[in-house]
């Protein structure tokens, strides 16, 4: 039999797969035939694939790369402020220089303005991964919180207008 077609003598096997729970693409590696083939084997046998399990399993796959990425957001923001606290710490300046290539070096307070630059950009740009992989929810619940109060309100004014249409004279006072 060709790689595209299957034969009525391989719906029994066929069949025994699909009730054992295998998807789609587990059948077609199994019976060695294209998606589209098994595709339409299960149409004309009037049977589907549970894509309950698939999409459980996908479910999964994001919450763990969304825990992953707020782990990492997490240490980016824990970089940034080592970064930063560098900016004030005591450090060694150091150069190579003079026609020996001299290595000299000198404790100094703080780090000089160019270090300081770079340690602010750096700082920064962990700050921004650390944002961009996990979100500030700034203001999401204020606008929750809006869309509640605004549904409530309505809820409320069509109640007031309920009951004055249920009493005698149905509110034309």
């Amino acid at each position: 039999m060709a790689h595209g077609t299957m034969g009525e003598d391989k719906f029994e096997r066929f069949l025994e797969l699909h009730t054992q729970g295998l998807g789609r693409n587990a059948i077609c590696r199994e019976m060695g035939l294209a998606a589209s083939v098994v595709s339409r084997t299960a149409e004309h046998l009037g049977v589907t694939f549970d894509r309950s399990r698939i999409e459980a399993a996908t479910a999964a796959r994001l919450a763990d790369l969304a825990e992953r990425r707020s782990i990492l957001a997490e240490q980016l923001t824990s970089d940034a402020e080592r970064l930063r606290k560098k900016l004030w710490e005591p450090t060694v300046v150091y150069a190579f220089g003079g026609a020996q290539n001299v290595y000299t070096s000198e404790p100094v307070d703080e780090p000089p303005p160019a270090d300081k630059r770079s340690l602010m950009s750096t700082a920064g740009i962990a700050i921004d991964k650390s944002i961009k992989l996990a979100p500030a929810d700034v203001g999401s619940g204020g606008a929750d919180e809006a869309k509640s109060m605004l549904g409530k309100l309505a809820q409320g004014i069509s109640a007031i207008v309920n009951e004055d249409a249920e009493e005698p004279g149905g509110g034309d006072a």
